[in-house]
């Protein structure tokens, strides 16, 4: 049985990302060997990723979103993961794709946030609402949804997350802090507001943050995950050889910290006769 695709007048694979030809690699349509060394790391990532060459403030923005969640210690799942798996099986790559299936709706990844800020923008837009009046709307809305507005809250820092502020600071200074972020802010201010005490403390968080300025650079909710993933994989390689330096073999769950609720010793011959089955042989 033949598996070639059906014949349909277009060639079965089709990418515009790359080229490699018989003494050249291109990228974008620019040959690999005047990239090396004449841009940036980031600068590279965002011409494969948006299919141009990025503006100077566009690679200082991209860059503090790079840096904005290097690492986290223990206390992100996707590391302690990782240094479990390579505990087990001590493999550089085990431990990168261990932590890399750990992203997801609680922790690191964006997309809810940029979803979210991208379809307030447009309502906006569609409305023909100020930013404040779209803000106290959308608010209500989630409110009376009892909707959670995604990129808000932190378990350790109140009021304002230090590294959110930053990274919205270097936004503004390199001019792309633009109408959608401004609307997020805005939000999230309303929300302060009409919050219980409680929930009033609650920031934006540095993941909401890099939602807001990824939206104005034009990434779309996936690729700004892509991004957020591969900006915490220094920190998971570190992690994955300090793991790996130390020794410990097979990482368990300490029974200091576990429960055991059900430990009663249970008669399986009486109980498996009362759920009329025969007694074991």
């Amino acid at each position: 049985m033949s598996t070639s695709p059906p014949d349909t007048g277009t060639k079965y694979w089709s990418t515009q990302v790359s080229r490699v030809e018989d003494s050249r690699v291109l990228i974008r349509g620019y040959d690999l060997q005047d990239l090396i060394g004449g841009l940036t790391f980031s600068a590279s990532c965002f011409l494969l990723i948006k299919g141009r060459l990025p503006a100077p403030n566009e690679i200082t923005a991209l860059d503090a979103v790079l840096n904005a969640v290097l690492d986290y210690g223990l206390y992100k799942p996707g590391t302690a993961a990782a240094r479990y798996a390579v505990s087990g099986n001590p493999s550089m790559v085990a431990g990168m794709a261990t932590a890399v299936l750990s992203a997801g709706s609680y922790t690191l990844a964006p997309e809810e946030s940029a979803r979210f800020i991208t379809d307030a923008h447009t309502s906006r837009l569609a409305n023909g609402e100020t930013i404040a009046d779209a803000a106290h709307r959308i608010v209500g809305t989630a409110a009376d949804q009892k909707l959670r507005i995604p990129g808000f809250g932190h378990p350790a820092f109140k009021h304002l997350d230090p590294r959110a502020q930053k990274l919205k600071q270097i936004a503004v200074d390199s001019g792309v802090w633009g109408e959608s972020a401004q609307l997020y802010e805005e939000i999230h201010r309303a929300f302060v507001a009409t919050a219980s005490p409680k929930k009033a403390e609650m920031p934006i968080n540095d993941v909401g943050i890099m939602a807001a300025v990824l939206v104005e650079l034009g990434f779309s909710p996936e690729e700004m995950t892509g991004l957020a993933v591969m900006s915490t994989l220094p920190g998971v390689i570190a992690h994955i050889s300090e793991e790996m330096r130390s020794g410990k073999r097979i990482r368990v769950i300490p029974d200091e910290v576990a429960d055991y609720p059900d430990t009663e010793t249970k008669n399986f011959d009486k109980d498996w006769s009362a759920s009329a089955w025969q007694p074991a042989l």
